[in-house]
């Protein structure tokens, strides 16, 4: 047993790390409504909370290698743990924007990355298999119970308990870390400012950008910002196309400064000829792809849930308990197939899995998502999301040399932490969009509405910002206008539509983006290889 204490110790804090996200999304409407914030004030926190993770990915792994991994593990979890703490005292949306948003994800920065690092270097060979194949469960776990936890807690407690219980977690790991091997760290390390600049700040606009989408609008303008009596919105396109490109072309410069850094002699935030091993390649797109489905389904199923039908924190967690059956029982299934099956094959299975489990959920998808098609369809996805968490750490690490391992630590919290920013971001955002279109569009349809009360109503929801409403708050608009009981139900009935429509499409973009997955992952192994001698092996482009 105590071969496998450290990779207990591990196991516990990755389980918290995952936690966070899942617990927060099923409370959605309760945090909003106890922080006297919007949906779409939740949607930004959540994202963020990611993005930081995504954008400081990279500089926490090098700050790990600078300071040795265990010391970088302990720091980080001081931090995580007062960034729970303050997430658990929160008051308002600013400050859970700092202590969530902010300081947990800088403590993450820090833990994560270790994690895989000292996973590898406390463990060689089957047993190294067995200690990715764990945490790999444990991610999908953390995944699967969050939302029942925090449904329980939230209905019956407060969503406070929750990170309050993190930072008495994290104080226990403190406690027991010191039987953590490492190796010594490396005083040469050297992290350049310019590129922790410009990662972070090219992350940043992207997925601000495509954040704000859902207000601005993608290139024609919706309701654009305003300085003054001008409006932003330069050559009649919406500022959300230059932000997502100037992001892009601040990504660029930054593997321009990583490759100018390596030329000259000097260490690169980021060694990008890593991006050339095709495994790694596979394995890092697996967890961008598998995380912004996760994220997405996660964020709108919920909102769903909560906003439209009106049900609470424990109900919706009960929604989604089909998903985190599947993602239990197959990451047991699929770390079972490791030593049977090749990492490509169970890897590229779980896409298939999940793409089916998208298209079923879509299918099954009627107002009230009673019915088993659609318990049977999120089963699905978890099952899906299940395989491919038991496969893709391994094959991550085994893909390069041990040197190499906190770097790709980072790389894969990058990876994965941006997936689920993007994943709440892009798909929240087009949901948002289309819900409040669809309800203006069952306004202006409504033959029983009046001209001026159709401008009245869609002039009150406006000014109260993006309309994320539910059928029966339609109906009471149309009702305080002054309109007809024919006029509330023909807009109550659209309205309804809309939103299942909404629904499946934000969910489509998911289905696609899983089978385009399937493209990126031919470079996955046929069998995970020893750690040495696996980056040359694995070295194909």
């Amino acid at each position: 047993m105590r071969k496998w204490f450290v990779i207990v110790i591990l196991a516990v804090s990755q389980f918290v790390m995952v936690l966070d996200s899942t617990v927060m999304n099923v409370s959605i409407s309760t945090v909003a409504k106890d922080l006297d914030t919007t949906i779409t004030g939740m949607q930004a926190a959540i994202t963020f909370y990611t993005l930081t993770m995504a954008a400081f990915m990279l500089t926490g792994g090098k700050f790990g290698d600078l300071l040795g991994r265990a010391r970088a593990f302990k720091i980080g979890s001081v931090i995580y743990g007062i960034g729970s703490l303050l997430t658990a005292l929160s008051p308002n949306l600013p400050v859970l924007l700092f202590g969530w948003s902010l300081v947990e994800g800088l403590g993450a920065v820090l833990v994560i990355p270790a994690i895989a690092a000292l996973a590898a270097v406390n463990y060689t060979g089957k047993a190294r298999v067995t200690a990715f194949s764990i945490l790999g469960a444990v991610t999908g776990l953390a995944a699967a119970v969050g939302p029942l936890i925090g449904g329980l807690v939230t209905t019956y407690l407060s969503w406070r308990y929750v990170f309050a219980a993190e930072t008495v977690v994290m104080i226990g790991v403190l406690l027991v870390s010191g039987r953590i091997k490492d190796d010594e760290r490396n005083r040469e390390t050297r992290i350049d400012p310019l590129s922790v600049l410009l990662s972070a700040g090219g992350m940043a606009l992207v997925v601000f950008g495509v954040l704000q989408s859902k207000t601005w609008g993608w290139l024609k303008p919706l309701n654009p910002p305003e300085i003054g009596d001008r409006t932003i919105a330069p050559l009649g396109v919406s500022p959300v196309a230059y932000l997502i490109l100037f992001g892009v072309v601040v990504l660029w410069l930054f593997v321009i400064r990583q490759r100018a850094l390596a030329d000259s002699g000097r260490q690169p935030l980021l060694n990008v000829d890593l991006l050339r091993i095709g495994a790694l390649r596979g394995g890092l797109s697996g967890f961008l792809v598998q995380y912004f489905a996760i994220a997405a389904l996660f964020f709108v199923v919920p909102v769903y849930l909560q906003t439209m039908l009106g049900k609470d924190a424990m109900q919706t967690g009960l929604k989604i308990l089909p998903l985190s059956a599947g993602l239990v029982v197959f990451s047991a299934i699929g770390s079972w197939l490791t030593a049977h099956r090749s990492t490509r094959f169970i890897a590229r299975l779980g896409q298939v899995v999940m793409a089916a489990g998208i298209l079923f959920t879509i299918g099954a998808i009627e107002p009230a998502l009673r019915g088993w098609l659609f318990a049977i369809g999120m089963f699905v996805v978890g099952a899906g999301f299940g395989l491919l968490a038991s496969q893709l750490g391994n094959a991550n690490m085994s893909a390069v040399k041990e040197s190499d391992t906190s770097e790709v630590g980072g790389l894969q919290g990058t990876f994965q932490n941006l997936g689920s920013s993007f994943g709440t971001a892009v798909v929240g955002s087009v949901f948002i969009l289309l819900l409040g279109s669809g309800f203006t569009t069952s306004i202006e349809d409504a033959q029983s509405l009046s001209p001026s009360q159709k401008q009245q109503i869609i002039a009150t929801v406006n000014d109260a910002g993006v309309p994320i409403i539910s059928e029966s708050e339609a109906i009471a608009l149309v009702d305080q206008s002054g309109g007809s009981q024919e006029a509330s139900a023909e807009v109550g009935r659209v309205y309804a539509d809309s939103q299942i429509d909404a629904l499946k499409q934000a969910l489509f973009i998911v289905f696609v983006l899983t089978v385009l997955s399937l493209f990126l992952s031919r470079r996955l192994p046929d069998r995970v290889a020893a750690p040495t001698g696996a980056a040359n092996e694995a070295r194909s482009t």
